[in-house]
């Protein structure tokens, strides 16, 4: 029995954090004890067995896949329709998904076969439960799905895994799921008629992805406003830029609440202070303004996910209990491709921001009375020092290829599959967009976050005027000592490679924005 916090499915829907804290390891994942739930369950799968007995035409079941539609599937072979789905997608290419990321598409699978019309048996349910709790986690290539027929390609990998086929990650190796499966005394399955395309024709692989990108976006919503403050300080920036009777004129929700974090960050009344400029710069004045687009997106783009998320997104969908077949196409990704594409622009504006503010702090046209990027040598060896040069350009470079990757995967549709799939949504790319414009966007974030504390500290030294005036928060403070326990101060010049990966791994972690270091 694990020691981990519980998260039922079939008692209520999910939610994104859900899924977030099964991926983090963090949370473990039970079936529903109610009767009314295996119930439902049980009513799919005897509804459906029903119809094969009395030769009902069911797509993908006693029929050909896709354009092959219109082939009929002779009796004696429908019970060998669902290894062969499985075989000819197993076709994935590129980069494998990581282990949190296959535990939160295996989740969002589940979830979504739970629903109780997708005429899979219990144990398929109680499988998908038990790879969870032992964390033996499908091999998963991230490239090959266009997003509809839902994500068949990737989701073939999980199939496969219940069946005893390819690989899973278990205890840290990538191993055959046949091995994994005799250490753990797991019996494959043999899947039913429709269980192989239900595992297979649905949207969990964008699904998962999308719920881990909306938790990442949203910490970055609040460090980059901590960020925000901290450069305004290094660069004596007016505090009245955020003041809430100004952002009372435009209330925006989450535009209204970054500046609130901002002003918090900040002490009050800098504008009459010597050397305050009357107005900053947009970077720092429309900080809000940029960060509160993301802000103010998410909650919108949630509950599109957690939708998504708790939906039944396979074809055909059986109601067992109202004796319904229904064919349709709730596999179609086209609210998660949105809600990624617009996501991933969103983020990549923060970047850019970021990006500018890193340059403010490096140049001395702008910080202030800082030296010249930010170096931490005084006297004649000054000259050879270069400090953040370097790592500002690296910023560029990053902020330019998240601003890159903004294009709309869903405007990319291909006809494929013999025109059957003939306009389709490109989700999954859309998702994967949007993680690696996260990852890119934290490595700026990182990047301006050591600039940033290393402007701090050289006010406090005196750069630029005696830094008695400097007023940090308990929330700055505790950011400050945070980075200090990963990276030093810069004085001559050495390589921040390692300094900036340490970050970046704490940031993902969550680990700098804390109340307390």
């Amino acid at each position: 029995m694990s020691s981990l916090p519980s998260i039922v499915v079939g008692d209520r829907p999910l939610t994104v954090a859900d899924v977030v804290r099964v991926s983090e390891g963090k949370a473990s994942v039970l079936l529903s004890e109610r009767p009314a739930f295996r119930k439902k369950v049980d009513a799919s799968v005897a509804f459906l067995a029903r119809l094969i007995k009395e030769d009902g035409v069911i797509y993908g079941v006693t029929t050909g896949f896709g354009e092959s539609v219109t082939v009929a599937i002779p009796p004696a072979l429908v019970g060998e329709l669902s290894a062969h789905i499985m075989a000819y997608h197993g076709c994935g290419l590129g980069n494998v998904l990581a282990p949190p990321a296959a535990r939160a598409v295996v989740t969002a699978r589940l979830v979504s076969l739970s629903q109780g019309y997708s005429g899979v048996r219990f144990e398929l349910l109680e499988r998908l439960t038990q790879l969870l709790a032992h964390d033996a986690m499908p091999v998963i290539p991230e490239e090959g799905s266009v997003g509809a027929s839902g994500d068949l390609t990737p989701l073939s990998y999980v199939a496969a895994v219940l069946t005893g086929q390819r690989e899973v990650f278990f205890k840290g190796a990538r191993l055959p799921t046949s091995k994994v499966y005799g250490e753990l005394g797991l019996a494959p399955l043999a899947l039913t008629p429709k269980e192989g395309l239900a595992v297979m024709n649905g949207t969990a692989v964008m699904t998962g992805l999308s719920c881990l990108a909306l938790s990442r976006a949203a910490y970055l919503v609040d460090l980059s406003a901590h960020m925000t403050a901290l450069v305004s300080l290094a660069t004596r920036g007016n505090s009245e830029h955020f003041d809430d009777a100004l952002f009372a004129l435009k209330p925006h929700p989450g535009q209204r609440r970054v500046a609130a974090l901002i002003r918090a960050d900040l002490p009050t009344a800098t504008a009459k202070r010597e050397g305050v400029r009357l107005q900053d710069r947009y970077s720092l004045r429309c900080a809000p303004h940029v960060i509160g687009v993301l802000a103010d997106a998410l909650p919108f783009f949630t509950q599109w996910v957690e939708t998504e998320l708790n939906s039944a997104n396979d074809n055909p969908l059986i109601d067992g209990e109202a004796g319904q077949l229904m064919h349709g196409g709730h596999f179609y990704g086209g609210h998660m491709a949105f809600a990624m594409d617009s996501l991933k622009a969103a983020v990549a504006s923060v970047a850019d921001l970021l990006d500018r503010q890193l340059a403010l702090l490096v140049d001395v046209k702008s910080n202030h009375g800082l030296p010249m990027n930010l170096t931490g040598v005084v006297g004649e060896r000054q000259a050879l020092n270069h400090g953040f040069k370097a790592v500002q350009i690296g910023a560029s470079a990053w902020a330019a290829e998240a601003l890159r990757l903004t294009m709309p995967a869903a405007s990319f549709s291909r006809s494929t599959e013999c025109h059957n799939q003939d306009k389709v949504s490109m989700g999954t790319i859309a998702a994967r967009d949007a993680l690696r414009v996260l990852e890119l966007t934290e490595q700026v974030a990182a990047a301006g976050l050591l600039a940033a504390v290393q402007g701090i500290e050289l006010r406090l030294r005196g750069a630029g005027g005696s830094g008695s005036d400097l007023v940090l928060g308990p929330v700055l403070s505790a950011i400050m000592k945070q980075v200090r326990v990963t990276s030093a101060f810069v004085e001559e010049d050495r390589p921040l490679e390692n300094d900036l990966r340490a970050l970046l791994v704490r940031l993902r972690q969550r680990e700098i924005g804390a109340a307390t270091p």
